[in-house]
Protein backbone atom coordinates (compact mmCIF):
# COMPACT_ATOMS: atom_id res chain seq x y z
CA UNK A 1 0.00 0.00 0.00
CA UNK A 2 1.65 3.19 -0.96
CA UNK A 3 1.62 6.33 1.81
CA UNK A 4 -0.80 8.15 0.15
CA UNK A 5 -3.27 5.80 0.86
CA UNK A 6 -2.59 5.16 4.30
CA UNK A 7 -2.89 8.63 4.78
CA UNK A 8 -6.68 8.91 3.74
CA UNK A 9 -7.70 6.04 6.19
CA UNK A 10 -9.39 7.43 9.20
CA UNK A 11 -7.50 7.56 12.55
CA UNK A 12 -8.71 4.94 15.75
CA UNK A 13 -8.06 5.42 18.80
CA UNK A 14 -5.88 3.13 20.92
CA UNK A 15 -9.06 1.16 22.88
CA UNK A 16 -10.12 0.69 19.89
CA UNK A 17 -9.91 -2.84 18.12
CA UNK A 18 -8.76 -3.17 14.64
CA UNK A 19 -11.65 -3.64 12.33
CA UNK A 20 -10.17 -6.76 11.31
CA UNK A 21 -9.49 -8.58 14.55
CA UNK A 22 -13.43 -8.18 15.71
CA UNK A 23 -15.28 -11.70 15.47
CA UNK A 24 -18.79 -12.47 14.53
CA UNK A 25 -19.66 -13.58 18.58
CA UNK A 26 -18.28 -10.17 19.39
CA UNK A 27 -20.63 -8.30 17.05
CA UNK A 28 -23.64 -10.22 17.85
CA UNK A 29 -23.47 -9.97 21.18
CA UNK A 30 -22.91 -5.81 21.06
CA UNK A 31 -26.22 -5.56 18.80
CA UNK A 32 -28.49 -7.25 21.41
CA UNK A 33 -27.05 -5.20 24.25
CA UNK A 34 -27.67 -2.21 21.70
CA UNK A 35 -31.41 -3.55 21.32
CA UNK A 36 -32.10 -4.22 24.74
CA UNK A 37 -30.54 -0.44 25.63
CA UNK A 38 -32.82 1.24 22.81
CA UNK A 39 -35.89 0.54 24.63
CA UNK A 40 -35.07 1.35 28.00
CA UNK A 41 -33.65 5.03 26.68
CA UNK A 42 -36.79 5.71 24.69
CA UNK A 43 -39.42 4.60 27.84
CA UNK A 44 -36.79 7.23 30.23
CA UNK A 45 -37.37 9.70 27.21
CA UNK A 46 -40.75 9.02 27.19
CA UNK A 47 -41.31 8.97 30.78
CA UNK A 48 -39.46 12.47 31.13
CA UNK A 49 -42.13 14.27 28.57
CA UNK A 50 -45.22 13.11 30.88
CA UNK A 51 -46.50 15.05 33.72
CA UNK A 52 -44.82 13.89 37.18
CA UNK A 53 -47.54 11.60 38.31
CA UNK A 54 -48.50 10.02 35.07
CA UNK A 55 -44.02 9.71 34.88
CA UNK A 56 -43.82 7.88 37.93
CA UNK A 57 -46.30 5.17 37.01
CA UNK A 58 -44.78 4.63 33.94
CA UNK A 59 -41.74 4.05 35.21
CA UNK A 60 -42.90 1.66 38.29
CA UNK A 61 -44.50 -0.14 35.49
CA UNK A 62 -41.51 -0.35 32.81
CA UNK A 63 -39.25 -1.28 36.16
CA UNK A 64 -42.01 -3.88 37.23
CA UNK A 65 -41.60 -5.44 33.43
CA UNK A 66 -45.25 -5.14 32.34
CA UNK A 67 -45.26 -3.84 28.78
CA UNK A 68 -49.21 -3.54 29.02
CA UNK A 69 -50.52 -0.19 30.13
CA UNK A 70 -53.15 0.62 32.62
CA UNK A 71 -56.23 1.09 31.66
CA UNK A 72 -57.79 4.35 31.73
CA UNK A 73 -59.99 5.44 34.82
CA UNK A 74 -62.65 6.86 33.56
CA UNK A 75 -63.55 3.01 31.26
CA UNK A 76 -64.29 1.36 35.00
CA UNK A 77 -66.91 3.86 36.18
CA UNK A 78 -69.74 2.60 34.10
CA UNK A 79 -69.23 -0.67 35.20
CA UNK A 80 -69.40 0.43 39.05
CA UNK A 81 -72.61 2.39 38.31
CA UNK A 82 -74.13 -1.27 37.21
CA UNK A 83 -73.23 -2.36 39.96
CA UNK A 84 -73.88 0.20 42.15
CA UNK A 85 -78.01 0.07 40.36
CA UNK A 86 -78.27 -3.53 40.63
CA UNK A 87 -77.61 -3.38 44.60
CA UNK A 88 -80.07 -0.80 44.93
CA UNK A 89 -83.04 -2.36 42.93
CA UNK A 90 -82.05 -5.62 45.46
CA UNK A 91 -82.13 -3.74 48.55
CA UNK A 92 -85.13 -2.01 47.66
CA UNK A 93 -86.91 -5.37 46.60
CA UNK A 94 -86.11 -7.00 49.59
CA UNK A 95 -87.10 -4.38 51.58
CA UNK A 96 -90.68 -3.83 49.78
CA UNK A 97 -90.94 -7.46 50.75
CA UNK A 98 -90.59 -8.14 53.82
CA UNK A 99 -92.97 -4.70 54.14
CA UNK A 100 -95.21 -6.40 52.26
CA UNK A 101 -95.04 -10.05 54.63
CA UNK A 102 -95.14 -7.74 57.65
CA UNK A 103 -98.64 -5.47 56.96
CA UNK A 104 -100.44 -7.72 54.63
CA UNK A 105 -101.37 -11.50 54.55
CA UNK A 106 -101.54 -13.48 51.69
CA UNK A 107 -104.90 -12.86 51.24
CA UNK A 108 -104.50 -9.56 50.87
CA UNK A 109 -101.76 -9.53 48.61
CA UNK A 110 -103.61 -11.87 46.50
CA UNK A 111 -106.51 -8.88 45.94
CA UNK A 112 -104.28 -6.19 45.32
CA UNK A 113 -102.37 -7.90 42.44
CA UNK A 114 -105.48 -10.07 41.29
CA UNK A 115 -106.25 -7.30 38.32
CA UNK A 116 -102.99 -6.29 37.81
CA UNK A 117 -101.85 -10.31 37.20
CA UNK A 118 -105.20 -10.73 35.10
CA UNK A 119 -104.43 -7.52 32.83
CA UNK A 120 -100.97 -8.81 32.04
CA UNK A 121 -102.32 -11.78 30.91
CA UNK A 122 -105.31 -10.17 28.64
CA UNK A 123 -104.44 -11.48 24.55
CA UNK A 124 -103.17 -8.37 22.36
CA UNK A 125 -106.45 -7.02 20.19
CA UNK A 126 -106.14 -7.74 16.24
CA UNK A 127 -108.10 -4.40 15.75
CA UNK A 128 -104.99 -2.65 16.20
CA UNK A 129 -102.27 -1.00 13.98
CA UNK A 130 -99.21 -2.11 13.52
CA UNK A 131 -97.49 -0.05 15.66
CA UNK A 132 -99.80 0.05 18.70
CA UNK A 133 -99.77 -3.72 18.37
CA UNK A 134 -96.11 -3.91 18.70
CA UNK A 135 -96.17 -1.26 21.48
CA UNK A 136 -99.15 -3.68 23.34
CA UNK A 137 -97.03 -6.59 22.68
CA UNK A 138 -93.75 -5.08 24.33
CA UNK A 139 -95.94 -4.13 27.44
CA UNK A 140 -97.38 -7.49 27.54
CA UNK A 141 -93.89 -8.99 27.34
CA UNK A 142 -92.42 -6.99 30.17
CA UNK A 143 -94.91 -7.58 32.59
CA UNK A 144 -94.72 -11.14 32.21
CA UNK A 145 -91.26 -10.64 34.74
CA UNK A 146 -93.36 -8.82 38.08
CA UNK A 147 -96.31 -10.75 37.12
CA UNK A 148 -93.84 -13.88 37.81
CA UNK A 149 -92.20 -12.56 40.49
CA UNK A 150 -95.61 -11.77 42.39
CA UNK A 151 -97.12 -15.63 41.65
CA UNK A 152 -93.67 -16.92 42.97
CA UNK A 153 -93.60 -15.15 45.76
CA UNK A 154 -97.50 -16.10 46.65
CA UNK A 155 -96.82 -19.44 46.50
CA UNK A 156 -93.70 -19.49 48.56
CA UNK A 157 -95.30 -17.43 51.27
CA UNK A 158 -98.16 -19.86 50.79
CA UNK A 159 -95.78 -23.20 51.55
CA UNK A 160 -93.97 -21.42 54.37
CA UNK A 161 -96.67 -19.83 56.26
CA UNK A 162 -98.24 -23.22 56.19
CA UNK A 163 -95.18 -25.21 56.87
CA UNK A 164 -95.25 -22.93 60.11
CA UNK A 165 -98.59 -22.95 61.11
CA UNK A 166 -98.30 -27.05 61.29
CA UNK A 167 -95.84 -25.75 64.64
CA UNK A 168 -98.16 -23.01 65.97
CA UNK A 169 -101.20 -23.72 65.74
CA UNK A 170 -103.10 -26.19 66.83
CA UNK A 171 -103.28 -29.86 65.56
CA UNK A 172 -106.93 -29.77 65.01
CA UNK A 173 -109.64 -27.21 64.70
CA UNK A 174 -111.79 -30.05 66.69
CA UNK A 175 -109.47 -31.30 69.73
CA UNK A 176 -111.74 -33.38 71.30
CA UNK A 177 -114.82 -35.87 69.46
CA UNK A 178 -118.14 -34.51 69.76
CA UNK A 179 -120.26 -35.15 72.51
CA UNK A 180 -123.38 -38.10 72.74
CA UNK A 181 -126.28 -36.07 72.97
CA UNK A 182 -127.40 -37.53 75.99
CA UNK A 183 -124.29 -35.56 77.35
CA UNK A 184 -125.18 -32.29 75.73
CA UNK A 185 -125.69 -30.66 79.40
CA UNK A 186 -122.28 -32.08 81.15
CA UNK A 187 -119.35 -29.28 81.55
CA UNK A 188 -116.05 -30.11 80.56
CA UNK A 189 -113.31 -29.99 83.41
CA UNK A 190 -109.71 -29.21 81.60
CA UNK A 191 -107.09 -29.50 83.71
CA UNK A 192 -103.48 -28.50 83.94
CA UNK A 193 -100.77 -31.74 84.53
CA UNK A 194 -97.30 -29.57 85.71
CA UNK A 195 -98.07 -27.73 88.97
CA UNK A 196 -101.26 -28.79 88.96
CA UNK A 197 -101.97 -32.52 89.20
CA UNK A 198 -98.01 -33.37 89.60
CA UNK A 199 -94.90 -31.65 89.89
CA UNK A 200 -91.56 -32.90 88.56
CA UNK A 201 -88.64 -32.61 90.76
CA UNK A 202 -84.83 -32.62 89.99
CA UNK A 203 -81.92 -33.85 92.28
CA UNK A 204 -78.48 -34.94 91.26
CA UNK A 205 -78.69 -38.17 93.40
CA UNK A 206 -81.63 -39.25 91.76
CA UNK A 207 -82.28 -37.13 88.31
CA UNK A 208 -85.53 -36.38 88.02
CA UNK A 209 -88.92 -37.52 89.67
CA UNK A 210 -92.83 -36.54 89.39
CA UNK A 211 -94.95 -36.40 92.34
CA UNK A 212 -98.48 -36.45 92.87
CA UNK A 213 -100.42 -33.75 94.31
CA UNK A 214 -102.58 -35.03 97.95
CA UNK A 215 -105.77 -35.21 97.30
CA UNK A 216 -104.98 -36.08 93.39
CA UNK A 217 -106.82 -39.76 93.51
CA UNK A 218 -110.08 -38.60 95.13
CA UNK A 219 -110.31 -35.31 93.43
CA UNK A 220 -110.42 -37.56 89.76
CA UNK A 221 -112.66 -39.97 91.21
CA UNK A 222 -115.04 -37.55 92.51
CA UNK A 223 -115.75 -35.05 89.83
CA UNK A 224 -115.73 -37.40 86.81
CA UNK A 225 -118.64 -38.53 88.08
CA UNK A 226 -120.35 -35.32 87.18
CA UNK A 227 -117.95 -34.05 84.22
CA UNK A 228 -115.80 -34.56 81.08
CA UNK A 229 -112.59 -34.76 82.68
CA UNK A 230 -109.81 -33.78 79.83
CA UNK A 231 -105.84 -32.91 80.97
CA UNK A 232 -104.50 -30.52 79.35
CA UNK A 233 -100.71 -30.67 79.06
CA UNK A 234 -97.81 -27.99 77.14
CA UNK A 235 -95.73 -30.99 77.41
CA UNK A 236 -95.11 -33.85 74.56
CA UNK A 237 -97.11 -36.61 74.49
CA UNK A 238 -93.96 -39.12 75.59
CA UNK A 239 -94.20 -37.06 78.85
CA UNK A 240 -97.99 -36.97 79.12
CA UNK A 241 -98.43 -40.32 78.54
CA UNK A 242 -96.77 -42.69 80.89
CA UNK A 243 -97.42 -40.16 83.73
CA UNK A 244 -100.97 -40.80 83.30
CA UNK A 245 -101.24 -44.30 82.89
CA UNK A 246 -99.84 -44.13 86.75
CA UNK A 247 -101.92 -40.97 87.77
CA UNK A 248 -105.06 -42.73 86.31
CA UNK A 249 -105.25 -46.14 86.43
CA UNK A 250 -109.23 -46.44 86.88
CA UNK A 251 -109.54 -43.93 83.46
CA UNK A 252 -111.58 -41.14 85.23
CA UNK A 253 -109.89 -38.63 82.59
CA UNK A 254 -111.72 -39.28 79.37
CA UNK A 255 -109.19 -37.56 76.92
CA UNK A 256 -105.50 -36.54 76.94
CA UNK A 257 -103.91 -33.30 74.92
CA UNK A 258 -100.53 -32.56 74.54
CA UNK A 259 -97.75 -29.98 72.98
CA UNK A 260 -99.15 -30.51 69.61
CA UNK A 261 -102.71 -29.48 70.38
CA UNK A 262 -101.35 -26.39 71.83
CA UNK A 263 -101.00 -23.09 69.96
CA UNK A 264 -97.59 -21.26 70.22
CA UNK A 265 -97.41 -17.78 70.69
CA UNK A 266 -94.64 -15.58 71.59
CA UNK A 267 -92.42 -18.04 72.62
CA UNK A 268 -94.72 -19.72 74.79
CA UNK A 269 -97.77 -22.60 74.52
CA UNK A 270 -101.08 -21.71 75.11
CA UNK A 271 -104.45 -23.64 75.58
CA UNK A 272 -106.89 -22.65 73.00
CA UNK A 273 -110.38 -23.67 74.50
CA UNK A 274 -111.95 -22.34 71.60
CA UNK A 275 -110.69 -25.60 69.72
CA UNK A 276 -111.69 -27.93 72.10
CA UNK A 277 -115.35 -28.53 69.77
CA UNK A 278 -117.21 -27.46 73.49
CA UNK A 279 -119.97 -24.83 74.27
CA UNK A 280 -117.41 -21.93 75.79
CA UNK A 281 -120.37 -21.67 78.71
CA UNK A 282 -119.44 -25.29 79.76
CA UNK A 283 -115.54 -25.33 79.69
CA UNK A 284 -113.85 -24.64 83.14
CA UNK A 285 -109.84 -24.88 82.62
CA UNK A 286 -108.05 -25.51 85.91
CA UNK A 287 -104.36 -24.43 86.97
CA UNK A 288 -102.08 -23.62 88.74
CA UNK A 289 -100.95 -21.03 85.74
CA UNK A 290 -104.54 -20.57 84.41
CA UNK A 291 -104.09 -16.72 83.33
CA UNK A 292 -100.55 -17.46 81.79
CA UNK A 293 -101.32 -20.41 79.82
CA UNK A 294 -105.05 -20.13 78.52
CA UNK A 295 -106.08 -17.95 75.98
CA UNK A 296 -109.59 -17.48 77.31
CA UNK A 297 -109.06 -15.88 80.61
CA UNK A 298 -113.03 -16.05 81.53
CA UNK A 299 -112.95 -19.55 81.71
CA UNK A 300 -110.21 -20.18 83.98
CA UNK A 301 -110.32 -21.22 87.71
CA UNK A 302 -106.75 -20.33 88.99
CA UNK A 303 -105.08 -22.52 91.86
CA UNK A 304 -102.48 -22.51 94.14
CA UNK A 305 -99.29 -24.04 92.17
CA UNK A 306 -98.00 -26.96 94.04
CA UNK A 307 -94.12 -27.01 95.02
CA UNK A 308 -94.24 -30.32 96.99
CA UNK A 309 -96.03 -28.45 100.60
CA UNK A 310 -97.65 -31.63 102.36
CA UNK A 311 -99.93 -29.42 103.88
CA UNK A 312 -101.62 -28.75 100.23
CA UNK A 313 -105.52 -29.08 100.06
CA UNK A 314 -106.31 -27.51 97.33
CA UNK A 315 -108.28 -30.26 95.20
CA UNK A 316 -109.95 -31.49 97.96
CA UNK A 317 -110.97 -28.27 98.99
CA UNK A 318 -112.32 -27.27 95.30
CA UNK A 319 -114.49 -30.14 95.31
CA UNK A 320 -117.62 -28.55 97.09
CA UNK A 321 -117.47 -25.50 94.51
CA UNK A 322 -117.49 -28.09 91.47
CA UNK A 323 -120.14 -30.12 93.21
CA UNK A 324 -122.30 -27.22 92.96
CA UNK A 325 -121.74 -26.16 89.59
CA UNK A 326 -122.81 -29.22 88.59
CA UNK A 327 -125.92 -29.56 90.83
CA UNK A 328 -127.29 -25.95 89.95
CA UNK A 329 -127.21 -26.75 86.39
CA UNK A 330 -125.64 -23.18 85.57
CA UNK A 331 -125.96 -22.18 81.93
CA UNK A 332 -123.23 -20.25 81.73
CA UNK A 333 -120.34 -20.80 83.52
CA UNK A 334 -118.20 -17.41 82.89
CA UNK A 335 -120.22 -14.87 84.81
CA UNK A 336 -119.94 -17.40 88.35
CA UNK A 337 -116.53 -17.73 87.74
CA UNK A 338 -116.06 -13.17 87.24
CA UNK A 339 -117.41 -13.20 90.25
CA UNK A 340 -114.56 -14.93 92.34
CA UNK A 341 -111.72 -12.56 90.11
CA UNK A 342 -109.13 -11.86 92.56
CA UNK A 343 -110.30 -14.21 95.28
CA UNK A 344 -109.26 -17.82 96.67
CA UNK A 345 -111.99 -19.80 95.01
CA UNK A 346 -112.66 -22.70 97.78
CA UNK A 347 -112.46 -19.93 100.47
CA UNK A 348 -114.71 -17.87 98.92
CA UNK A 349 -117.06 -20.33 98.13
CA UNK A 350 -117.34 -21.65 101.48
CA UNK A 351 -117.62 -18.03 103.25
CA UNK A 352 -120.39 -17.52 100.89
CA UNK A 353 -121.93 -20.38 101.91
CA UNK A 354 -121.94 -19.90 105.32
CA UNK A 355 -123.75 -16.87 104.85
CA UNK A 356 -126.32 -18.15 103.02
CA UNK A 357 -126.95 -20.67 105.49
CA UNK A 358 -126.86 -18.00 107.89
CA UNK A 359 -130.12 -16.54 105.75
CA UNK A 360 -131.78 -19.19 105.82
CA UNK A 361 -131.60 -19.80 109.53
CA UNK A 362 -132.77 -16.68 110.44
CA UNK A 363 -135.64 -16.90 107.49
CA UNK A 364 -136.62 -19.84 109.52
CA UNK A 365 -136.93 -18.56 112.49
CA UNK A 366 -139.10 -15.47 111.08
CA UNK A 367 -141.38 -18.03 110.09
CA UNK A 368 -141.72 -19.60 113.04
CA UNK A 369 -142.75 -16.64 115.27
Amino acid sequence: MSRLALRLLPRTSAAAAPFSSVSPAAAAAAAAAAASFAPKEAAAAGAAALPPKEAAAASASSSAGDPAPAPPQGARKPFGLLKAGLLTAVTAALGATGYVTYAYSVEEVDQMTREFRKSSKNPVPEDLSGFEKYKATAYFEAMKVPVAAIDFYLDARSQIEDQIKGFVEPSSEKLLPDLAPNEQHVFTVVLDLNDTLVHSDWKRERGWKTFKRPGVDAFLEHISKYYEVVVFSDQLSMYVDPIMERLDPKFCVRHRLSRVATKYENGKHYRDLSKLNRNPAQVIYISGHALESCLQPENCLPIKPWKLETDDTQLIDLIPFLDYLAMSRITDIRPVLASFQGRDIPTEFLERSRRLQEQKQQQGRIWRR
